[in-house]
C-alpha cells in the first residue's frame, strides 16, 4: 500500500538514499532539508531530475529541524496535499570528532539540539495527525555507538545518539496505545557515501586538543594524533577482526 513519507536531513547520505529507496518502492516521499534555496538547491534539482527520470513521487521540502515553526509548515503542507502521513523518518544530525574534553558545554548543547530536540520539534508537528488517525511508523536512525561501538574521540556525538534513543524507546511506549508503530535503525559504521564526516565538527577549544595530540604515550598520538573519523572507526574494525572471538 502507497504510503506518505517524510524524511529528515534527506539532502544527502542516508536520508537521501532511503528516500530514493522508498520511492522507487512506490511511496510518495517528501525529501526535507533546509536551505532549499539556497545551499541545497543543487541538491532540490537532482531530487527533482530523479524524481522525473525514475518516474516516481519524490517530493523535496522545506524543513530546518532547528525551527519549530518550519517543521510545523512542512509537515502542514505535507498533511494538505497528501491529506494524512503514515511514516516520519528521524534522520537529520550532526556529528563532531575531536577530544571530549576540548568541546565547550555550549558545543555540546548545540549537538544535543541538532540530535534530540530536532526530532521533538518534528513529532510535535507531526504526531498530532497520526494520532488523529490511529495509525503510523515513527522511525528513529541511530549510531552504531548505543549497540555498543565506541571508538575515542566521537563521545559528544555518541551522548547525543544514546540521548535520541532513550527518546524514541519512552516514546515507543506512549504512542503504541494510538496505534502508531516506532523502530530504531543502528546502520553501523558507514565511512563512504554520506556527508556526515566530511562535515563533522570539531572542538573549540584548540589549545586542549593539542594537549590530547602531545601526550602522554607517544603510542597515542601514534594512532590518534591528527586522524580522520574515518581512520578512527577503520582502525577499531580491524582491531576487532584480528581479536579472536572468545567462547
Amino acid at each position: 500500500m502507497k504510503k506518505v513519507i517524510v524524511i529528515t536531513g534527506a539532502s544527502s547520505g542516508f536520508g537521501a538514499l532511503t528516500a530514493r529507496a522508498l520511492a522507487k518502492a512506490g511511496h510518495i516521499v517528501y525529501a526535507s532539508m533546509r536551505e532549499t534555496k539556497g545551499r541545497n538547491a543543487p541538491q532540490v534539482k537532482e531530487i527533482e531530475r530523479y524524481a522525473t527520470e525514475h518516474s516516481v513521487d519524490l517530493r523535496p521540502i522545506e524543513l530546518d529541524v532547528s525551527s519549530q515553526e518550519s517543521c510545523n509548515e512542512a509537515i502542514q503542507e505535507i498533511i494538505e496535499k497528501t491529506g494524512h502521513l503514515d511514516v516520519v523518518i528521524h534522520n537529520a544530525g550532526h556529528m563532531v570528532f575531536g577530544p571530549a574534553e576540548a568541546f565547550t558545554p555550549e558545543q555540546l548543547a548545540e549537538l544535543y539540539d541538532v540530535n534530540v530536540l530536532s526530532t521533538q520539534r518534528v513529532n510535535r508537528a507531526a504526531l498530532p495527525q497520526l494520532r488523529k488517525q490511529k495509525r503510523g511508523l515513527v522511525v528513529w536512525v541511530s549510531s552504531s555507538s548505543c549497540a555498543g561501538g565506541t571508538p575515542p574521540y566521537l563521545a559528544p556525538y555518541f551522548a547525543a545518539k544514546a540521548g535520541m534513543d532513550a527518546l524514541a524507546v519512552v516514546y515507543a511506549r506512549e504512542l503504541t496505545r494510538w496505534g502508531i508503530e516506532t523502530s530504531i535503525i543502528v546502520p553501523g559504521a558507514f565511512t563512504g557515501g554520506t556527508n556526515h564526516f566530511a562535515h563533522a565538527g570539531s572542538p573549540a577549544d584548540k589549545a586542549r586538543v593539542g594537549e590530547y595530540e602531545a601526550g602522554p604515550i607517544k603510542v597515542s598520538r601514534t594512532m590518534y594524533s591528527k586522524v580522520s573519523p574515518q581512520s578512527c572507526l577503520l582502525m577499531q574494525m580491524s582491531r576487532a577482526l584480528r581479536t579472536p572471538s572468545s567462547r
